[in-house]
């Protein structure tokens, strides 16, 4: 059966197409140069909405860069990082006023995810990736792309650099304050009949402090390395455990995992969830462990969500990790012993798993 040629018009579209995958690590890029000039806040300073010359004034532009400073800008309004408004007519030079958007609106105030971006795609990271292709091609076992690109892994470099160590806990921090803030008010069910939690690999304690502020009966703890439990904040009603979840795991009521296990292959995560399983009661006594993390597959069932997950899935290789479809996650709960899971798929790309023993 013969092809129908295409035509020029098709040709065009999937060229287009192709550079819309060549180009996409600008809009990354365009987005870090707004983090590292602190746009979002330079729009939030003048009331949500501001003038090129406004931002440019507050992120101390040279005249001579305005020029390439409304470039940006034009990407990122084309992107949805920020709105753009047309002037009065009557206004002077006809420029557009720069407004928030619901992403950029995530960027500014106390609960900001700055941090979590920031991380994402500091450069050690994002380099990382150039290294993909060769890394495909190396037998098993092999080091992960973050060490073929740094010489070290992610947990070795942030082991031994104090501030890419700060970039790592404050990103996760961030990140635990708004998603936590949704699970507790929106799904706060989980939570009920709990008296003690540890958050296992919880860093700064984001998350266990979200749920002994929400729920003040529940004794909650935080179990980390040494060098990240000396840096935890003191003023706080939350115990920190210096401890390695790969030797065991405190006793509680409830184990809480954050986006812990899918930085981790099949056989470590088991062996986390072994001891995770030790540390718990019986079913019946109220045991369970709350797992919060991407399902591939689960949840809402739009392109953008589905891209995200496999997207995520791919950006986890940077550490040999991985996100897992509800097969996947079933292997792993059930080598470790347990005897049943529920999923919520209620976070958006993310799930709620809450499994038993």
């Amino acid at each position: 059966m013969a092809l129908t040629p295409c035509t020029g018009q098709a040709l065009l579209d999937a060229q287009l197409d192709l550079w819309h995958s060549n180009f996409a690590y600008v809009k990354s890029m365009a987005l870090k140069a707004a983090l590292d000039l602190r746009i979002a806040d330079a729009i939030q300073h003048h009331g949500g909405a501001a003038t090129l010359l406004q931002v440019a004034t507050n992120v101390t532009v040279p005249q001579a860069k305005i020029p390439c400073l409304r470039r940006l800008m034009r990407v990122l309004t084309a992107t949805g990082v920020f709105g753009a408004q047309a002037q009065h007519p009557s206004a002077r030079g006809g420029e557009p006023v720069y407004t928030l958007t619901p992403t950029s609106r995530l960027l500014v105030g106390s609960g900001s995810l700055d941090p979590i971006t920031a991380m994402i795609i500091h450069p050690a990271l994002v380099s990382s990736f150039f290294e993909l292709g060769a890394w495909l091609q190396r037998e098993l076992p092999d080091p992960c792309i973050f060490k073929l690109r740094n010489g070290q892994t992610m947990w070795e470099l942030a082991d031994r650099d104090a501030t890419f160590d700060a970039l790592i806990n404050n990103g996760m921090a961030s990140d635990s304050r708004f998603v936590m803030d949704i699970v507790i008010k929106e799904h706060g069910e989980i939570f009920e009949g709990i008296s003690t939690l540890i958050d296992v690999a919880g860093g700064l304690g984001g998350a266990a402090q979200a749920i002994s502020k929400a729920f003040p009966h529940v004794k909650s703890s935080v179990l980390d390395l040494d060098h990240v439990v000396a840096m935890a904040p003191k003023d706080t009603c939350v115990q920190y455990i210096a401890g390695d979840m790969f030797e065991s795991v405190p006793p509680a009521d409830t184990v809480f995992l954050k986006w812990v296990l899918h930085d981790w292959g099949d056989e470590k995560c088991v062996k986390i969830l072994k001891n995770c399983r030790e540390a718990i009661p019986a079913r019946d006594a109220g045991g369970k462990v709350i797992i919060l993390d991407m399902v591939v597959g689960a949840g809402p069932p739009d392109l953008k969500n589905r891209e995200m997950q496999v997207v995520f899935d791919l950006y986890m290789v940077v550490v040999n990790g991985i996100e897992r479809d509800e097969q996947e996650w079933k292997k792993i709960i059930f080598e470790a012993g347990f005897s049943d899971y529920k999923i919520k798929p209620v976070l958006g790309a993310r799930s709620v798993i809450e499994v038993y023993p």
